[in-house]
């Protein structure tokens, strides 16, 4: 481990490698902050200047910017509402409340604080591990990610803070948008009614900016948020950091989010909404104040945070060692480093032991530079909520439709952004959450090819109890409704004989 971390960093602390990490820091940063563009598509962007660059320093820049991505996201999703990635959808449930209760200070400080624990945690794990990914995650195929997308789709309804019922129905709305576009094994097009930029189905930019963003500007706008301008406006900069309670409260979410997201992240093909749901759902049923979830519970900021950060950073390990990008980010970057004639796979250690290790030591540069980046300026982005309604949201529609369009460059985009955040506007005033259709429709995909994939490579679904990985899962997926179950009719129960001593007296 130390002879890797010292030739990791002999190549990280090059002059040219800190000025691409801190370049990669900063713009990473600003991505995440501005809704819609991504890391994706300034990857991609950027990916022609670092054609000139050594390969161990361009992979340097472009991990700095996907890091920065994840802490920047965080920024809108808390602020306004806006999540600046997928993963930060589920951010906008407690963090936004935070910062509608005069704790938007508080919940950028942990974001910042766990997303830094959460990174170094991980970028050690990958140091110890990394040699030995390959053996252990050569057998997680198809069947293993069917079941564990399935636990996370039962885990859906958890999120939402309208009620099982309505959840399930969101849920449900979610699944059938992840059904538009080109069905995943024939290749034929399935509810796209002849548009051609439904072949792609609907990007998720779009429904979460749509159901999240411009819904609560619409909401801003037409006046409905009249109780959150005035909590606004009595927001005191100088409470910016935790308190010692809240940080009592964090400190357990924090730790669990560092393992939940490292070990997530090692697994090829899980993506960092997955990573950030699945350490939001176990925070909530491990807490003690359940109820406050999705009304400003700390914990909901800090577990998620700190997941997908340490996923993000965990995701590197299948990609170089395995040739398996997890997120079209990676996907991305693995194009990247083939341009620069650096052949992923398990001989990439041994072959170019300086950008496998170099990226990796880069990794606890880069969260140092983005711990101090980001911190110093919590109480500029706090002050951001003292600005008027009648500015600020036209400022922020304005990035909105720009980051809408810069997805794909075509206005079709723009337009499913404020359809859906009509439609998230109208599901609000009715009382429905939207946050469990978003959650399901990224879920839902992964599912129908992973379930698909399974039937077609066994005789049934045979193959799911044949392998050790999925029947374990499957049986958890079977003792999670069992205790739904079991909540219901107690709950039914205990509500009955309620009723029953009522009409007694």
């Amino acid at each position: 481990m130390f002879e890797n971390l010292i030739l990791g960093l002999d190549v990280a602390t090059m002059p040219v490698n800190l000025g691409m990490a801190l370049i990669g820091a900063a713009i990473g940063t600003a991505i995440g902050v501005l809704p819609g563009l991504g890391p994706v598509a300034t990857i991609s962007i950027l990916m022609p200047v670092t054609f000139q660059l050594a390969p161990a320093s361009a992979i340097i820049m472009l991990c700095g910017i996907y890091l920065g991505a994840m802490y920047g996201g965080s920024i809108t999703s808390i602020l306004v509402n806006v999540p600046g990635e997928s993963a930060s959808v589920v951010t906008c449930l407690d963090g936004h409340q935070m910062a509608k209760n005069g704790r938007a200070g508080a919940a950028l400080g942990i974001a910042a604080f766990g997303s830094f624990i959460g990174g170094i945690l991980a970028t050690i794990g990958l140091l110890l591990l990394a040699p030995a990914i390959p053996q252990l995650t050569r057998g997680f195929g198809p069947p293993e990610y069917a079941m564990l997308v399935l636990a996370g789709l039962l885990l859906v309804t958890q999120v939402g803070t309208s009620g099982t019922i309505r959840s399930l129905i969101m849920a449900f709305a979610g699944l059938m948008l992840a059904t538009v576009g080109t069905d995943p094994i024939s290749g034929e097009q399935r509810f796209t009614f002849g548009f051609t930029f439904l072949y792609d189905g609907i990007g998720i930019v779009p429904l979460a900016i749509g159901l999240f963003g411009v819904a609560e500007l619409l909401s801003l706008a037409l006046g409905r948020n009249e109780t959150q301008k005035l909590q606004y406006e009595k927001l005191k900069v100088r409470e910016l950091l935790p308190s010692r309670a809240e940080w009592r409260r964090s400190a357990p979410a924090i730790g669990r989010g560092s393992v939940i997201g490292f070990l997530l992240g090692l697994l090829p093909g899980a993506g960092m909404s997955l990573v950030s749901f699945v350490a939001y759902t176990i925070e909530k049923a491990l807490s003690r104040r359940p109820a406050e979830f999705g009304r400003g519970a700390i914990e909901g900021v800090a577990g998620p945070e700190t997941a997908n950060n340490a996923g993000s950073q965990a995701a590197f390990a299948p990609m170089l060692t395995l040739g398996l990008p997890s997120s079209p980010t990676m996907g991305v970057i693995m194009g990247a480093l083939m341009i620069h004639g650096v052949a992923v796979g398990p001989q990439l250690i041994t072959r170019n032991p300086d950008v496998f290790w170099g990226v990796i030591a880069s990794m606890l540069i880069s969260n140092l530079i983005l711990i101090v980046l980001n911190v110093p300026l919590i109480s500029i982005f706090v002050r951001l909520l003292k600005v008027p309604s009648s500015l600020l949201v036209p400022l922020i529609m304005l990035f909105v439709v720009v980051g809408a369009y810069t997805i794909d460059n075509q206005i079709e985009d723009v337009w499913m952004t404020l359809l859906f955040g009509v439609v998230g506007f109208l599901l609000r005033r009715c009382g429905f959450d939207p946050a469990p259709m978003v959650l399901a429709y990224v879920l839902g995909g992964i599912f129908e090819r992973s379930l698909r994939q399974s039937l077609i490579l066994g005789d049934g679904v045979g193959i799911f109890l044949e392998r050790p990985v999925s029947a374990v899962l499957m049986l958890v997926c079977v003792a999670m409704v069992l205790v739904v179950l079991v909540r219901t009719v107690l709950r039914f129960r205990s509500g009955a004989a309620l009723v029953q001593e009522a009409d007694q007296t």
